[in-house]
């Protein structure tokens, strides 16, 4: 069994909770010297010790799994590749940094991303500051880490959203009809359903909410809840999402938003009996869609935050892409390292969905670091409203870790012992580490090429594999 040094976690867990050496040490029935060994890597963390902080702290083991630094390794190979191709910074280094000093690296990426964004301005290539593009840093980059770094789990909210179901009897068939009234009676909030360019639209003047007839009954139910959210929960959205965010800033929000339809969700599908029925029928997401009466992705969504303490289920990771590969949702509960560009691995199942839509794909795939996944992937299509009216189409991708794979149905016939049946896949070619792909479509950054004209391979770009060879 490997050994587990992640003092710097560690330490900063410790912080965190405003704890002393000593009085976390007490807590863990170690020594305080001992705790300081561990906190310097001096010593591994042994697996009482792990067991001990997540019963103490509530968090699971993967914690403190040095996996949890690929994305962040990743994302710092992508923003310096001009360093590292030339030299200047090795890439054990930024493992380094990754690894021991997380909180450095967050702090070195975003000094980087804010660089890049000033001489995107300076040049007259980028927008102002309120610009929203889909670029490193904008307001939606920046809520995107803001859920992905605290694993899409809001342990608050979704106890909130359950007790508050339980008051209203929030139940599958009847809870659009059940939140149209509590949003009537509590908050003069009249629910109509109205033509129109909006999905929705809440009217302050009127107290009215419109809801779009082109929206399916589940659609209209979670569109109910996440009003109810910004109602009767605004005060909370709001200091959580000014943990990051300053107010009246694009990401503040955004985030509201977000941490709405959060909500939205967990009272729509309160955690404790969903987790329930999410263990009975094995996440079978189309067999769960059909019994709470809502679409694939909100089922993917929701079973993605099962990360209650002591209640967890598997821990899952959630994406959304379109057919050009654009990453427009991505959330995890295990620090799964996603592209932050698009044009992720070609070799993963959630592109081939669009080959065949609306069946469910399922895939083993194995990491640069050794990681293995099980992955499923299907697409959703939001028809237009009439005749010639475009619609769109998004491949959903819901995928875990091997080691929990045998909870889920989709590993029924699968050998999940045999890594030879994997898949090898990428964050993207250009920080990928699977030097031997044929399907590279760009040269990986920190590897010098191997150039002859004399010779040619099957690999786009061979790269030498001596550093110094000339």
């Amino acid at each position: 069994m490997a050994r587990t040094y992640a003092g710097a976690r560690l330490r900063r867990l410790r912080e965190e909770r405003r704890l002393s050496q000593a009085e976390l040490a007490r807590t863990l029935g170690i020594s305080p010297s001992y705790l300081n060994q561990m906190e310097h890597d001096a010593r591994p963390l042994t697996v009482p010790v792990l067991l001990k902080i997540g019963e103490t702290f509530g968090i699971d083991a993967s914690f403190f799994s040095a996996r949890d630094a690929t994305r962040l390794l990743a994302d710092l190979r992508e923003a310096l590749a001009a360093p590292l191709d030339e030299g200047r910074v090795l890439p054990g280094e930024l493992e380094e940094i990754a690894t021991r000093t997380p909180g450095a690296a967050r702090l070195l990426l975003d000094l980087q991303r804010r660089s890049q964004r000033l001489t995107e301005q300076l040049s007259g290539r980028g927008g102002g500051p309120e610009e929203e593009r889909e670029s490193p840093g904008s307001p939606h980059e920046e809520v995107r880490d803001f859920f992905y770094e605290r694993r899409n789990y809001f342990h608050p909210l979704d106890l909130a959203a359950e007790d508050l179901a339980g008051e209203l009897r929030v139940r599958p068939g009847t809870a659009g009809q059940t939140l149209a009234e509590h949003l009537e009676a509590q908050h003069g909030v009249h629910v109509a359903t109205t033509a129109g360019p909006h999905a929705h639209r809440y009217d302050t003047a009127t107290r009215t909410l419109h809801l779009s007839p082109r929206l399916r009954p589940g659609q209209q139910t979670f569109r109910m809840a996440a009003q109810l959210a910004l109602l009767e929960y605004g005060s909370e959205l709001d200091s959580l999402a000014a943990e990051k965010f300053p107010r009246q800033s694009p990401a503040h929000a955004l985030t509201r938003i977000g941490l709405a339809h959060y909500f939205a969700g967990a009272l729509v599908l309160p955690y404790r009996e969903f987790h329930a029925r999410a263990e009975e029928y094995r996440y079978d997401i189309e067999r769960l869609g059909d019994h709470y009466g809502l679409g694939y992705e909100t089922m993917c969504h929701r079973l993605s935050t099962l990360q209650r303490p002591r209640l967890s289920g598997v821990p899952l990771s959630f994406v959304r892409v379109d057919r050009a590969g654009n990453m427009s949702k991505r959330q995890s509960a295990t620090g799964f390292p996603f592209s932050r560009s698009g044009g992720t691995c070609p070799l993963w199942n959630i592109y081939e969905a669009f080959t065949a839509p609306g069946r469910v794909h399922v895939q083993l795939t194995r990491m640069p670091d050794g990681s293995r996944h099980l992955w499923t992937a299907r697409t959703v299509t939001r028809r237009g409203g009439a005749w010639g009216e475009r619609g769109s189409t998004y491949a959903i991708g819901l995928g875990c870790e091997v080691r929990h794979a045998g909870r889920l149905v989709y590993s029924e016939g699968l050998d999940l012992d045999n890594p030879a049946s994997d898949t090898p896949i990428g964050m993207g070619c250009r920080v990928c580490e699977h030097l031997d792909c044929p399907q590279r479509a760009t040269p990986p950054v920190g590897h010098p090429l191997a150039i002859d004209q004399h010779t040619s391979t099957f690999v786009p770009y061979q790269v030498r594999s001596d550093p110094a060879e000339e």
